[in-house]
């Protein structure tokens, strides 16, 4: 077999046939992973719904209303059990965090009390930040029960109820930005 002269023409055509099949078989990949990836986001969902928010018998997310705030998108999720209203899971973000945004769904109870908090997602500092985490300590039990309508959603330091996490106070700030939004959003909303 001859040896091909090395030419512009020549080293143009591989890189330019290299990068067709490299990007034929992104695309590829990128449509047989799509569906896949967003059933398993909506399942994560589905469960930390199940989560925050009482026993109930609808799909929440079949339902989801959406509440414009700072720029984004609020989504409230009405959990009826039978014919009644038992609760609101809220998808709530706040972009003040130490490393920036995070997501959480908040979870309340027709009364506007809390009912429970999940982290849908975060890049906070592992073993300070991520302290907001259940997994990782109770932090975030002192928002159950509590009524934003008379419980102050700020850091003690900043004059509110909260106990900040400790050497995490930027972290605790913002996660009581993201459910004071919530708060907002379900009155907002008109549901309660």
């Amino acid at each position: 077999m001859a040896k091909k002269e090395s030419t512009f023409t020549n080293m143009l055509l591989t890189l330019v046939l290299v990068s067709l099949i490299s990007s034929a078989g992104l695309g590829f990949i990128y449509e047989v992973t799509k569906e896949p990836i967003a059933v398993a986001k909506d399942n994560k969902k589905r469960l930390a719904i199940k989560r925050v928010v009482p026993v109930f018998t609808n799909n929440p997310s079949d339902q989801a209303l959406k509440i414009p705030a700072d720029n984004d998108t609020v989504y409230i999720y009405t959990a009826i059990n039978g014919t009644d209203t038992v609760g609101y899971a809220i998808e709530t973000f706040t972009n003040k965090g130490y490393s920036g945004y995070f997501k959480l769904l908040a979870g309340f109870l027709p009364d506007g009390s809390i009912y429970d908090i999940a982290v849908l997602e975060h890049k906070e500092s592992p073993g300070l930040g991520d302290q907001m985490l259940k997994a990782k300590s109770d932090w975030s039990n002192q928002f159950e029960g509590k009524n934003p309508e008379n419980f102050t959603l700020k850091v003690s330091k900043d004059g509110g109820n909260v106990d900040a996490i400790t050497a995490s106070t930027i972290t605790s700030r913002a996660y009581c930005d993201a459910v004071q939004r919530a708060y907002d959003a379900l009155k907002k909303g008109g549901q309660q």
